[in-house]
């Protein structure tokens, strides 16, 4: 019996990202380590009438972010023991850069040593626009009692966990999220106090937790490969999700009511509006 063409696709597709997931070019083959290092980090704060726009950077690696910084806007300490993973900290303007070292890439990697590149920062509660660009690596962001107005992040294979516990002190105005085939979970998002949202993936596992506190109406677009999408809205909070996808299931529980392509729960107060653009896998709404 011939397969219908639409499965044989996902059927590539999925043989191509098993492929990938063996396939690792972030570090050069004559990659050389030495003596750890740790590095302190002081940014100041810009002199800005507006926001302050943050831009930090890094390679494979794992990365600790929260607020709390005293007395400039970026602080903590980075480790690693690659001399090229040397952190360069430069300011222009109301630019504030901390960033990777230069490392040239070429070959496949050896893995023969053990490569320590670790960020442990704290931001301080100014209002700031925070951009993250990285790559194969593991975060923990926990964004609560900051004031951020834009926030963007865009990383390779990724293991993250992103979390406000605290509200955001004023309108985030934007949050743009984009991964690869990553396990990303993103928690406590009422308490963000988002407009408009973004999240783009890859192939992996991702689950939005919007629980927390409401402070306007959130608008969110979700555009994901062949994934698990967990979507999570506390009951009593209205919403509305559009589902515009091909082989894929959607599967509701508790409060949510499905017509055609539609899926809702009542409720009052600031409204959750989400769409999701999913080629195939598996889309759940929950409650809890």
């Amino acid at each position: 019996m011939l397969l219908p063409k639409k499965l044989i696709v996902v059927f590539l597709l999925l043989a191509l990202v098993n492929m990938a997931c063996g396939i690792n070019l972030d570090l050069p083959s004559d990659l050389k380590t030495g003596p750890t290092v740790s590095e302190e980090i002081n940014a100041p704060v810009p002199d800005a009438a507006g926001p302050v726009s943050l831009y930090l950077a890094l390679g494979a690696g794992e990365i600790n972010l929260e607020s709390g910084a005293e007395g400039a806007l970026a602080t903590g300490t980075v480790r690693y023991n690659v001399p090229d993973f040397k952190p360069i900290v430069t300011t222009e303007g109301d630019d504030v850069t901390i960033e990777q070292g230069d490392l040239n890439v070429s070959g496949i990697p050896n893995f023969d040593d053990k490569v320590i590149n670790e960020w442990d920062l704290k931001l301080a509660n100014e209002p700031l626009n925070l951009m993250i660009k990285a790559g194969a690596y593991k975060a923990n962001y926990e964004l609560g009692g900051l004031s951020l107005n834009r926030l963007e992040i865009n990383d390779g294979a990724a293991s993250v966990n992103l979390a406000f516990s605290e509200p955001n002190a004023i309108e985030l105005q934007s949050f743009e999220y984009s991964t690869g085939a990553s396990e990303v979970t993103l928690e406590s998002l009422a308490n963000g106090n988002i407009s408009t949202m973004t999240f783009r993936s890859g192939a992996g596992s991702y689950r939005l937790d919007f629980s927390g506190t409401l402070q306007r109406d959130l608008e969110l677009l979700i555009e994901s490969g062949i994934s698990r999408v967990v979507i999570v809205i506390p009951e009593s909070v209205p919403a509305e999700v559009t589902f515009e996808g091909g082989l894929s299931d959607v599967n509701i529980f508790g409060a949510w009511e499905q017509s055609n392509s539609r899926y809702s729960q009542p409720g009052d107060g600031f409204k959750i509006e989400i769409t999701v653009k999913m080629g195939a896998g598996s889309l759940e709404l929950r409650n809890k």
